[in-house]
């Protein structure tokens, strides 16, 4: 039998009936805003398999929210989220979706920032509170919101994976897991790294200047 910890055998703090309808839909919303890197103003929640069919009764629609809005699992005003996103600017409709061959309580997030930004989520709460990201935009991803994560949206070019952790190394941090992905040869790829420390805006600045860089995000742990 592996290692677990308390987490894994009490269970999330949170407010409502179920860990995965309640506490992992909050963390979900979070990781959207988070991966969005705004403060969302309009968006599209897309509900697939028993986030659908049960979500409502187990308060997954207001958890969804209320993560948007940056409110933790053990938030009590959750039940409030309609009330606090409307008070924010924050417009959001809710959708019945087939989502292809993924787990029962998975979403998909449409949303669009404050700064006119646009991002596409796709997660899954997986149980006891877990969430696991899967997709961003049009690329398949594995973030769980354990690390700091950095998010590079760039062409594929040789050498550039290299001056990216080159820069990490210079700034002393430790990558602790790296995945790249790519359309195709020379074309746009996604390069996912989970750090053992933060990402200093100094760091993320010199990023974004390197060549072919399209998109640099620093996505705070949950």
């Amino acid at each position: 039998m592996g290692k677990s910890n308390v987490f894994d055998l009490l269970g999330p703090i949170m407010v409502g009936p179920s860990s995965s309808h309640t506490a992992g839909a909050a963390r979900l919303g979070g990781m959207a805003r988070k991966i969005l890197g705004d403060e969302p103003v309009r968006g599209t929640i897309f509900l697939h398999g028993s986030f659908a069919k049960t979500g409502k009764g187990h308060g997954t629609d207001l958890a969804l929210l209320a993560g948007l809005l940056g409110l933790l699992p053990d938030d009590e005003r959750i039940p409030e989220a309609p009330k606090l996103a409307k008070e924010r600017g924050l417009s959001v409709k809710y959708e019945i979706a087939d989502l292809g061959e993924v787990h029962p309580n998975t979403v998909k997030f449409d949303l669009v920032g404050r700064s006119g930004g646009r991002v596409q989520v796709v997660g899954s709460s997986v149980g006891g509170g877990t969430i696991v990201i899967h997709k961003i935009n049009d690329f398949q991803v594995e973030i769980r919101g354990d690390y700091p994560t950095l998010v590079i949206l760039h062409q594929d070019l040789p050498g550039l994976v290299a001056q990216v952790t080159l820069l990490l190394a210079t700034a002393q941090i430790n990558i602790a897991s790296m995945r790249v992905s790519r359309e195709k040869r020379g074309a746009q790829a996604l390069m996912i790294l989970e750090t053992d420390q933060m990402i200093n805006d100094a760091v993320l600045d010199l990023m974004r200047k390197l060549p072919k860089i399209e998109q640099v995000m620093a996505v705070e742990p949950l």
